[in-house]
């Protein structure tokens, strides 16, 4: 999939005016715009503060970056809504729009579709922002077969007893779907600490710290990119 830029979105980046506490990164992401800039995908099983770290990284580059919307064929839970935190849809449709290729990525949990159209990538990348997509690793053995190049990085928790500690905090998990969650985790680390799978794995077991490395690791990549000139 080939994402056009426009030579005006390029001229609307060099005039762009930076803070002085974010001109680092915003500069070496405006190096990139102009061709555009890779999505960065973040992975790690459901506990070990995703969501955190990138509700951080919206709040202090709320300019920079764009999320992702997926689609989901599961019921809303409350508070959610349809086209923010999710496009809901139905199994029949979602299956016919991933077989007829609008879909980067797809994946089945818990008997309901989760996916990554083509376009929720495109329109963030088109209003000039880096997309960033919270994917499982069927996700993201998938993507890596996309010209997306994408920035990969697995969010660990520092064990799978605190991962359930943490799961079972929340109050929403059943004996079952508890046992069923730490079972799939336990796959995911896996996966998530297999050399070459992805570019950076970060521990999850003081928050501060781990955005301190998450966010030191998108800039030195951004900005090993602009100057390669990939």
């Amino acid at each position: 999939m080939t994402f056009q830029w426009s030579h005006s979105l390029a001229r609307a980046t060099r005039q762009m005016v930076y803070t002085r506490d974010f001109r680092g990164l915003r500069l070496a992401f405006s190096t990139m715009l102009h061709k555009g800039p890779r999505p960065l995908v973040l992975c790690g099983p459901s506990g070990s503060g995703k969501s955190t770290l990138i509700k951080r990284m919206f709040e202090e580059f709320p300019d920079t970056f764009g999320f992702s919307i997926s689609h989901t064929t599961r019921q809303p839970r409350p508070g959610e809504e349809h086209g923010k935190h999710y496009y809901f849809t139905t199994k029949e449709k979602m299956q016919d729009q991933v077989d007829r290729g609008e879909f980067i990525e797809s994946a089945i949990f818990s008997n309901n579709m989760y996916g990554t159209s083509k376009k929720a990538v495109e329109d963030v990348m088109d209003a000039g922002k880096i997309c960033v997509l919270d994917i499982d690793t069927q996700g993201v053995k998938q993507i890596k077969n996309t010209s997306l190049n994408p920035l990969l990085v697995f969010i660990k928790p520092p064990s799978i007893e605190e991962l359930e500690k943490r799961l079972l905090a929340r109050k929403t998990e059943t004996p079952e779907s508890l046992k069923r969650r730490l079972d799939v985790a336990a796959e995911e680390i896996k996966f998530g600490e297999e050399p070459g799978n992805f570019h950076r794995i970060i521990t999850n077991d003081d928050v501060d710290k781990a955005f301190a490395q998450l966010r030191e690791f998108i800039l030195d990549e951004v900005n090993r990119s602009g100057k390669n000139g990939s």
